[in-house]
């Protein structure tokens, strides 16, 4: 980056000229090209309504996790720890991938299978952060937390949504 005070080239993410020392993090920030992403850049998470998390304990099985599953028509179960933090997370893919084939899967443990320390969303963040990492991880679903606990859990499929309700003008 280039300073725009005394022109220095700065390497990339330099917090501050290391010539003139003038702070350069304001010049990385994103800029707004028009309404939507405007709405992505200000927008917090809270906005989609997070659904409420479905979760297991630690010790559940699969078999527990898959019937969360199926009987509350979701797409991936968050697992909690003893204090109720975040430890993990098991999606529909999960099953495709990992454990299709597997015998007996219903009565392993869960934790066997799972995303450990799954990337995260605070409902303050912008729907930008939240769309970053869906992207970069190839996730589909996003878990929301507040203190390390799950108190949410937003899909590509809501954000979508979200960004249609916006209206043709964006």
């Amino acid at each position: 980056m280039r300073c725009p005070v005394c022109e220095t080239v700065n390497p990339p993410g330099a917090d501050v000229c290391a010539s003139c020392q003038t702070p350069l993090t304001s010049f990385d920030a994103p800029i707004a090209q028009g309404p939507l992403e405007t709405n992505l850049l200000t927008s917090p998470v809270s906005i989609l309504e997070p659904r409420p998390p479905v979760t297991v304990p630690a010790t559940a099985t699969l078999g527990d996790a898959i019937k969360q599953l199926i009987d509350l028509h979701v797409g991936a179960v968050l697992v909690t720890g003893i204090d109720g933090e975040l430890v993990g997370i098991l999606t529909e893919r999960d099953f495709l991938t990992k454990v299709a084939g597997v015998a007996g899967y219903d009565q392993l443990p869960v934790t066997q299978f799972m995303t450990p320390s799954p990337e995260t969303v605070k409902p303050t963040d912008v729907l930008a952060v939240a769309l970053s990492k869906m992207d970069a991880g190839g996730y589909r679903h996003l878990p929301v937390v507040v203190a390390g606990k799950p108190v949410g859990v937003i899909s590509v499929r809501d954000v979508l949504r979200h960004l249609t309700a916006l209206g043709p003008d964006v």
